[in-house]
């Protein structure tokens, strides 16, 4: 027989929330990651305990909160020793591979150099052949400013293409 505890855990919730959220905040680096560590802790202790929560529930809550900001620590550690790297290095990152012929070539580096906004929604729009509709949904925004956001990345392209070319000749 499957039981709902969805009230039993949002009552839970409600009166452990603010003390688990002190404790992310004491456990994380900033304010910021505190929130996103204390949602992975509940997903965490959700998953293990799934019965109604009890006395020993808080205990597991805590540890995960512990475990998740530790977690979180270390994966920032390991992504600014890669990106230091790059930058001590010189290396480049790309997306593609750049194409050999060089209008692809002036295309890929002019791309990259227009507002991520627009460039995100030109890449799904022309790579992705995606729709507004799909654009707008992926990206948590109406159809109407994908759509904008389609018209505004494509007139900065050209801009950008523009100075590219006048810097090549």
């Amino acid at each position: 027989m499957n039981r709902d505890f969805s009230t039993e855990w949002s009552d839970w919730l409600r009166e452990n929330g603010p003390r688990l959220m002190l404790y992310s905040r004491q456990q994380s680096r900033c304010e910021a990651d505190a929130e996103d560590v204390l949602q992975a802790a509940l997903v965490k202790t959700w998953k293990t305990h799934t019965v109604a929560p009890d006395k020993k529930v808080i205990s597991l809550a805590y540890t995960n909160v512990r475990r998740c900001a530790i977690d979180l620590a270390r994966s920032m550690d390991r992504r600014t020793a890669r990106e230091q790297k790059v930058v001590e290095t010189g290396e480049t990152v790309s997306w593609f591979k750049l194409p050999e012929d060089d209008e692809n070539r002036a295309l890929q580096v002019a791309l990259a150099k227009i507002p991520e906004s627009f460039r995100e929604v030109v890449t799904l729009k022309i790579w992705g052949e995606q729709t507004f509709a799909e654009i707008g949904q992926s990206l948590n925004i109406s159809p109407n400013t994908a759509a904008s956001r389609y018209r505004y990345g494509l007139d900065a392209l050209r801009k950008q293409i523009s100075r590219e070319q006048i810097h090549l000749s």
